[in-house]
């Protein structure tokens, strides 16, 4: 298989295997007009298989969403054919609009003009808690 080089753009590489599709439609990537390249099950030596999106344009992404869905995600920065920035991502300490709380009594439930906004109280196991009423919930879980 034979994957063209990229020029000017992104590639999102160190993705969990099977996560590639998740992070594509959480981005919106379909609604670009360049090539976008998904790669699924790359053998990794660190990783056993991976996945791998390629972006030929120049745009920016959510980190905050990329570190949550998956802490692992390096984001390289591509200029005229050359690796210019190497970016190792985490969890972001603060999250909205990407976590829905399912509390039910939650003001976000009844009140919806409010962001969804969620904090990291937990880094060691990925644990976020509504700002609004402290519910619980895992980082990888989305709207």
């Amino acid at each position: 298989m034979h994957i063209d080089e990229i020029k000017n753009g992104l590639v999102l590489d160190h993705i969990k295997a099977g996560k590639s599709m998740k992070i594509y439609n959480y981005l919106e990537l379909d609604k670009l007009d360049c090539v976008v390249a998904i790669i699924k099950n790359v053998s990794s030596k660190k990783m056993g298989k991976k996945d791998i999106i390629k972006i030929d344009a120049e745009i920016e992404v959510d980190v905050d969403i990329l570190g949550y869905i998956d802490p692992g995600i390096t984001v390289d920065v591509i200029k005229d054919g050359k690796l210019v920035e190497k970016r190792h991502l985490e969890l972001p300490e603060k999250v909205c609009n990407v976590i829905h709380c399912k509390n039910p009594r939650c003001i976000t439930s009844t009140e919806q003009g409010l962001q969804q906004m969620f904090k990291l109280t937990d880094k060691a196991n990925g644990i976020y808690r509504c700002i609004y009423c402290e519910s619980k919930a895992k980082h990888g879980s989305l709207l």
